[in-house]
């Protein structure tokens, strides 16, 4: 199995941080998703999503991330693991590292656009978690 990590990154208004993957992508180009990638050996879980949202944005979180929920999608042999944090970042300070286009857009529009498999199931329920609403 290959485990990756991936970030619900929001920013103090609530809007969660998405990225377009582009063209290149080797798994699903083209749909949103969001900052996130396989996870290296030697790495925890939460040393991987904070590797890959750097690399991918240039942003830290303003704390520690924490585990939302595992997912296991055995049809493409990966567990996921989302994890979540807050930002005093704007778009402006955003640097695109990976794929066509890295947004922070607002929760009632998230769901507006094609995802990576589990992860509008996932976003949806993180919109509706007491996590996501202790954020603020």
């Amino acid at each position: 199995m290959i485990h990756v990590a991936c970030t619900f990154l929001v920013d103090r208004s609530g809007s969660l941080l998405l990225q377009l993957r582009d063209d290149k992508a080797p798994y699903y180009p083209n749909v949103w998703g969001l900052p996130g990638g396989a996870i290296e050996a030697g790495e925890t879980p939460v040393e991987g999503a904070v590797r890959e949202l750097w690399e991918e944005t240039r942003l830290r979180p303003d704390g520690e991330l924490r585990l939302f929920a595992q997912q296991e999608l055995p049809e493409q042999n990966r567990v996921k693991n989302y994890f979540y944090g807050t930002t005093s970042a704007r778009q402006e300070d955003v640097v695109l590292g990976e794929g066509a286009a890295m947004v922070f857009i607002p929760p009632a529009e998230v769901l507006d656009r094609p995802f990576t498999p589990g992860s509008a199931e996932t976003i949806e329920r993180f919109l509706a978690s007491p996590q996501y609403a202790s954020l603020f």
